[in-house]
């Protein structure tokens, strides 16, 4: 009996030396994201893809926008939040794939905070792209992989249908921030960016998104209106590059400090003033341009 364990001993470890010789000889080796068959292996071909990046915990990163088969014209707003492990200088590359996976744009995302962190810090990106026609499309997340190494790469998709720009424009809307000016300055606002179709009335069509307010995603970033719901344009005249606008009694209605009125008035100019016809802007409630917006 001794004699034969010592035997499948001696046969065991010879079976282990020649696989050790012989290595990766009979297998299947992934190259340039196919499987290509390596001597004669006895497996059949993986059915697993070959080359994708690997799967992403969904709390690696979080797309507030766009929306998965949302309809989206150019450009597109992309807001999220990822962890920090996610970028490499501060950004991470985006992608935009037509539906056979050509390219038809590509940019970067924008930590907007400290990256250096395994937690999650806000990104904020606009793409912008030219279609011809209504399609569908893919839009690609990456992480930032310095070490070039395909087992590292991760990615999230979202698909998309791009809508061709012929019949929209893109225009400015102004908010408050309570992200990028923490402190809160009263006139300090920033522009989102949302399509309209396109109107002789640009200026009163912009304004009309304005009093729509904040979206939940633009929300969720911070982004804040000060002018109350229910307020409605009267009257908007543009000449001499003075912009007259009339608004109902609404606008004034619970007014809280000085801040406020500030802000109102800020976030009301700025988004007329975005366009070269406007330089100055001059705020009415019901004809009365005098003792308006008082704390």
């Amino acid at each position: 009996m001794e004699k034969i364990a010592v035997a499948i001993i001696a046969f065991a470890l010879v079976l282990i030396v020649l696989v050790l010789i012989r290595g990766d000889e009979d297998t299947w080796i992934c190259h340039n994201n196919q499987w290509i068959k390596h001597g004669q292996p006895r497996a059949p071909m993986p059915s697993t893809p070959c080359g994708e990046s690997q799967p992403v915990a969904e709390t690696d990163i979080i797309v507030d926008a766009p929306l998965p088969n949302q309809k989206t014209l150019s450009p597109i707003i992309i807001i999220g939040k990822a962890r920090g492990t996610w970028y490499f200088e501060a950004s991470f590359p985006i992608r935009l794939l037509d539906p056979i996976g050509n390219e038809i744009t590509s940019s970067h995302a924008e930590a907007k905070g400290e990256w250096m962190t395994e937690n999650f810090v806000p990104f904020k990106t606009e793409l912008i792209f030219n279609v011809s026609a209504t399609t569908t499309a893919e839009l690609i997340l990456q992480n930032d992989n310095p070490s070039g190494l395909p087992e590292y790469d991760k990615q999230i998709k979202i698909p998309l249908i791009l809508i061709p720009d012929g019949d929209n424009i893109v225009v400015n809307i102004y908010f408050n921030n309570s992200e990028l000016d923490p402190e809160f300055s009263c006139s300090k606002v920033f522009a989102v960016k949302r399509s309209i179709l396109k109107t002789p009335a640009v200026a009163r069509a912009t304004m009309e998104e304005l009093l729509k307010g904040a979206t939940a995603s633009e929300e969720r970033n911070g982004y804040i209106t000060n002018i109350n719901q229910g307020v409605k344009i009267q009257k908007l005249i543009i000449e001499n590059k003075i912009a007259k606008i009339d608004f109902n009694e609404q606008l004034e209605s619970q007014m809280g400090g000085s801040c406020r009125v500030i802000a109102i008035r800020s976030q009301i100019t700025e988004t007329l003033k975005q366009f070269p016809t406007v330089n100055d802007v001059i705020i009415s409630i019901n004809g009365r341009t005098e003792d308006i917006l008082q704390p």
